[in-house]
């Protein structure tokens, strides 16, 4: 599917453009101490005319058919790409997390890690994240590593999502 670049595009986006628009796709979880599981992914990334994406993940259960049944998970946030070729992500999900994410553009490949995680009475213990999103055939893979509960850094969640 080819994609057109919006008209009224902030040219300080230029970098992340490619990922502006709706992904779908499937995906796969696994972490010790929980059991595995494969999830179905919508995400959006939207842009209004200023210098950030806005950015909406949702993680679905699906049924055998890949289907979804019902949420699992989602978070918010906002993407800012700096004129050096860096860039500043900052997240929030409904589990009691809020975290700031730094790293990097290089083409279509984006590698993130986190610099502050903050996290609400209630919420599990989640300590650090490293992310790696890249274009890949026109499709966005990505993958979440993750140091969490007293397990060091190690690989949680992944996915090949489609242009929708």
């Amino acid at each position: 599917m080819s994609y057109q670049l919006p008209e009224d595009l902030n040219p300080e986006l230029m970098p992340v453009a490619w990922m502006i628009g709706r992904w779908e796709g499937n995906g796969k979880a696994t972490y010790p101490g929980t059991e595995d599981f494969d999830f179905g992914q919508q995400i959006d990334f939207a842009h209004n005319g200023g210098n950030y994406l806005h950015y909406l993940s949702q993680i679905f259960e699906v049924d055998d058919q890949g289907m979804a049944i019902r949420p699992l998970d989602m978070e918010t946030g906002f993407w800012r790409p700096q004129k050096d070729g860096s860039l500043e992500v900052v997240l929030c999900n409904p589990g009691g997390y809020a975290e700031v994410w730094y790293g990097s553009i290089d083409g279509a490949k984006i590698e993130l890690v986190t610099d502050a995680v903050v996290r609400t009475a209630s919420a599990e213990e989640y300590a650090a994240g490293q992310r790696l999103y890249g274009n890949v055939a026109g499709e966005l893979l990505w993958t979440f590593d993750k140091a969490a509960q007293g397990h060091s850094l190690q690989n949680h969640m992944w996915a090949r999502l489609r242009r929708a």
